[in-house]
């Protein structure tokens, strides 16, 4: 749904705003796609005249959330997912903003491209809509992108996918181009070559099933390379996806040692580990793959301490003829968009992660990265705001999902909580009903 933009007033919430480091009661006044007022007692005041009333009756209000990394198919790969899905998917889960992937056909490694994307994007999506570019020309690892056009064009951040750059040299290169640019690189950290035929997590669980391993090494290896290639050059860097402990030690060593880096993590990874693939899940064959538990424990407790800043939905759709397939042949990947937060609020049921701290993850640090606007309920800010319903159960049924691709590892998980309204620009874009 896509209703006028009147006035809004969230009234009897519990406003959860990191960017302030609040957590309480009041009201959310929006009016011209933006926030005019957060505090208690909007209502009583009195509001514009005309103005939508909504009494969240104790429910959440929150910033809405920024996905820093979702594949979305267009162009050359609409029948996995289009702008107009996966806004729907992003709006039905309280994402008011998609950083989409460079991995299309063609690959957005040029200024065209990302203007296409942008235009698409704004033509057919209810919410917002940013593009990452390629860092390298077609993402082969040999040779730079043109940071400054593309950057010029609309491009928010430089990363070549679920690619590794494997050449040292580019990569500072790169690196040293990001820093003059003012441009943020956000790598894939994982050698192919340790990672050779493994399709999950090296151990005692893939030897049970007679699979080939990824060691935790093939993420070590490659993200303490990209530590010292950031401290030779001082370019920005974020690292895309990680999942081990060993890759946590690299990432504090750095923070340590005074290094500017800045990490994400999918929700796949802090809400499940290796054993949830039991009798081969194609469905839960990732990029990088599951882990253990106490990988999955230790991740969690990196976003409670700040270590990892981004939570991350990794949404990656895939058709039936690419995933029902033996586990060791079928593509890698998941969708994500709505169930990004739902799974969160899991950990929060479970006291992993307070309230705050999920927020901050999926919308705060991600807006702060990536030098957006959003993540905030400040006044003045723009209106992009998501009220949430923590106490709902609902069971998680693949038919019911936006994305024509249904491959999701939550496949009829039980939920407590979900997103119950989405706001984007001042416009309820998403109600539940």
């Amino acid at each position: 749904m896509l209703t006028d933009r009147r006035p809004i007033l969230l009234a009897n919430a519990r406003v959860v705003d990191p960017s302030r480091d609040f957590d309480g009661p009041g009201d959310v006044l929006i009016a011209d796609g933006i926030i005019r007022e957060t505090r208690r007692g909007i209502g009583a005041a009195g509001v514009p005249e005309g103005t939508d009333v909504v009494n969240c009756a104790g429910k959440i209000v929150a910033p809405g959330l920024i996905d820093m990394k979702a594949f979305v198919g267009e162009p050359g790969y609409s029948h996995r997912e289009t702008f107009a899905s996966a806004s729907q998917a992003a709006a039905t889960g309280g994402i008011t903003t998609i950083i989409c992937q460079p991995d299309t056909e063609p690959v957005i490694d040029n200024s065209a491209t990302v203007d296409f994307v942008m235009r698409r994007a704004r033509d057919t999506a209810i919410v917002n809509i940013q593009p990452m570019a390629a860092l390298t020309k077609g993402m082969r690892g040999e040779e730079m992108t043109e940071f400054g056009l593309l950057k010029a064009a609309g491009a928010i951040a430089f990363s070549d996918g679920d690619r590794s750059v494997t050449n040292a040299q580019v990569m500072r290169r790169a690196l040293t181009y990001a820093r003059d640019f003012d441009a943020l690189i956000v790598h894939h950290t994982e050698d192919p070559d340790l990672v050779g035929e493994g399709v999950m997590n090296e151990g005692e669980f893939a030897s049970r099933l007679g699979l080939m391993g990824i060691p935790n090494a093939a993420e070590a290896v490659m993200l303490e390379r990209d530590m010292r290639l950031v401290a030779l050059t001082g370019g920005r860097y974020h690292a895309a996806s990680l999942s081990c402990i060993d890759s946590l030690e690299v990432l504090r060593r750095a923070r340590d040692a005074g290094i500017a880096v800045s990490a994400s993590v999918s929700i796949n990874h802090l809400a499940l580990n290796e054993n949830d693939i039991g009798p081969y899940r194609s469905f839960l064959k990732l990029s990088p793959p599951l882990r253990t538990e106490d990988d999955r424990r230790a991740l969690v407790a990196a976003v409670a301490a700040g270590l990892i800043d981004v939570i991350m939905s990794d949404h990656n759709p895939q058709d039936v003829e690419v995933k029902r397939l033996p586990f060791a042949e079928a593509a890698p990947g998941a969708v994500g968009l709505e169930t990004m937060l739902p799974a969160g609020l899991r950990l929060m049921h479970n006291g992993e992660l307070d309230l705050k701290t999920l927020i901050r993850a999926m919308s705060t640090r991600p807006a702060e990265i990536l030098g957006l606007s959003g993540g905030t309920l400040r006044t003045g800010s723009p209106a992009d705001v998501i009220v949430i319903d923590p106490d709902v159960p609902w069971v998680v049924d693949p038919a019911e999902l936006k994305s024509p691709c249904k491959n999701t590892p939550f496949d009829e998980a039980r939920f407590t909580g979900r997103v119950v309204r989405t706001i984007v620009g001042g416009r309820t874009v998403y109600e539940h009903v």
